[in-house]
C-alpha cells in the first residue's frame, strides 16, 4: 500500500469530556515510567511524550483520580511490551519463546509475589500496577484484569505467529483477534474502578452487554488501524492493519481498502448507539455507567489518535483529520459480514435483520465488506470549534 495516505475525518457522535487534572496525570505517567524504566530509553522518552496520561483522563473524564493515574500507567507499560518486546524486539518474530516469556508476566499479575523476574523492570512495573489496583479493585475485577491480560497476551503470540511467517490472517480471523490484541479488553475492569462500583455478573455478562463492549473494540481499533498506518507502515518491522488485510485478500487498491475499513467502522458505531441506548432505557445505574464509560472510550480513543505524537510523528508528519464527522458513511442495519462478529445484530431486539450472503458480492447497492451503500454528504466538525471537537 502506497504511503502518505490521507485519512479522512471519521464520524464522532459521542462528545468529547477530559479530567481536568490531565496535565499532572501526565507528568505523573512520565514520572513512572522512568522510575520502573519501562522499556530500553529511546522507547522510554517516546512513550513519554505521547500523552498517555491525557488519553487516560479523556477515558475516565470524572472517575478517580488515582484510578486515572492506574490506567494511565498501565496503558504505558502495555505499550513498553507490545513496542519494546513485539513489534521492535527479538521475541515478536519468535512465538515459541514470547509464549513463556508472557506466562511468566502473567504469573507476576496473578501473583506479585512469586520470585520471578526479580531483575526485570516490566515484571516490576506490573508489580506496581498490580499492588495498587488492589486498592481500588473487588477480588472479582482483580480475576477478570487477569483473564483480559491472559487474551491480550494470546492475541500477541498469534500476531508473532503471523509476523515470523510474514503471512496476512484473513478478514473473520483479523477481526476476532483485534478485539483482543488492541489491548481493550484489559482497561475494562477499571473503568468501573475508576467510578467506585462493581457491575453484577448478570448485567456485566448477558450476550447484549458483551455485544456491546466488543463493538466498542471494534471501534476502537479500527480507527486506531487507520490512526496508526502511517506510523507503522513506515518503519521497517511487519505490520498488521486492516487496511492491509483488506488489500491483500480482497484485491482491493488503497483508496478502497480505506473506503471499506471507514464503512465498517461506521456501521458498527451506528448499531453500538442504538444497542447502548436500548441497554441504558432498561439497565442498572452501574450499567448505564458502564456504557457511558464505554462511549467515553471510544472518543477518548479518537481524539488521541488524532493528536498524539504517537500518531502524529511530527518527525515525518502522518496526514491525519483534525475534524470529526457528523454523519456516517454507512449506516445500513445489515450485518457486516464477518462471521466472527455478524451476530452482534441480534443483540438489539428491535432492528434485527438477515445476514448480509456470503461471497462480498453486491447486493442492492450495498457489499459485504461494508462499502457505503448510498452516498451521503459529508459534514465535518472543526477542532476547536464545537462540542465534537478536540479539547
Amino acid at each position: 500500500m502506497e504511503h502518505g495516505m490521507l485519512i479522512p475525518p471519521v464520524y464522532s457522535p459521542i462528545p468529547p469530556a477530559i479530567h481536568p487534572r490531565h496535565k499532572l496525570i501526565d507528568q505523573q505517567t512520565a514520572a513512572w515510567a522512568r522510575t520502573f524504566d519501562i522499556g530500553s530509553p529511546e522507547l522510554r522518552e517516546k512513550l513519554v511524550g505521547q500523552e498517555i496520561g491525557t488519553f487516560a483522563a479523556r477515558i475516565l473524564p470524572e472517575g478517580d483520580e488515582e484510578v486515572i493515574s492506574l490506567l494511565a500507567d498501565f496503558v504505558l507499560w502495555l505499550f513498553g511490551v507490545d513496542d519494546g518486546h513485539c513489534e521492535e524486539g527479538e521475541l515478536g518474530t519468535d512465538p515459541k519463546e514470547l509464549v513463556p516469556e508472557l506466562s511468566r508476566l502473567l504469573r507476576i499479575a496473578q501473583n506479585p509475589e512469586a520470585a520471578m523476574l526479580t531483575g526485570d523492570s516490566l515484571a516490576a512495573g506490573l508489580r506496581d500496577l498490580r499492588r495498587r489496583m488492589e486498592q481500588h479493585a473487588t477480588p472479582a475485577q482483580l480475576a477478570r484484569w487477569v483473564d483480559a491480560l491472559r487474551e491480550y497476551f494470546l492475541s500477541v503470540v498469534w500476531e508473532a505467529s503471523h509476523r515470523s511467517k510474514n503471512t496476512v490472517p484473513d478478514l473473520n480471523d483479523y477481526a476476532l483477534m483485534r478485539l483482543y490484541d488492541g489491548a481493550t479488553s484489559v482497561v475494562m475492569p477499571l473503568l468501573e474502578m475508576g467510578y467506585g462500583y462493581e457491575l453484577q455478573p448478570h448485567e456485566r455478562d448477558a450476550t447484549s452487554v458483551r455485544a456491546a463492549a466488543e463493538m466498542a473494540y471494534f471501534i476502537i481499533t479500527w480507527d486506531n488501524d487507520l490512526f496508526s498506518y502511517h506510523k507503522e507502515s513506515r518503519g521497517q518491522q511487519y505490520y498488521l492493519n486492516v487496511l492491509r488485510v483488506l488489500e491483500h485478500h480482497h484485491g482491493l487498491e488503497p483508496a478502497e481498502a480505506l473506503e471499506v475499513a471507514v464503512a465498517q467502522r461506521d456501521r458498527v458505531m451506528c448499531l453500538f448507539l442504538r444497542l447502548r441506548d436500548h441497554l441504558s432505557a432498561s439497565g442498572s445505574p452501574q450499567l448505564r455507567q458502564y456504557l457511558e464509560s464505554l462511549s467515553c472510550f471510544i472518543r477518548a480513543a479518537q481524539d488521541w489518535g488524532i493528536s498524539s505524537h504517537r500518531y502524529t510523528t511530527p518527525e515525518d508528519p502522518a496526514e491525519l483529520p483534525t475534524t470529526f464527522r457528523d454523519t456516517p458513511t454507512d449506516d445500513s442495519e445489515e450485518p457486516l459480514d464477518i462471521p466472527a462478529i455478524a451476530w452482534w445484530w441480534d443483540a438489539v431486539p428491535e432492528k434485527r435483520v438477515p445476514a448480509v450472503p456470503q461471497g462480498g458480492l453486491p447486493v442492492n447497492g450495498d457489499t459485504a465488506l461494508g462499502v457505503p451503500h448510498l452516498p451521503v454528504t459529508d459534514h465535518v466538525t472543526a477542532a476547536g470549534h464545537d462540542s465534537r471537537s478536540f479539547a
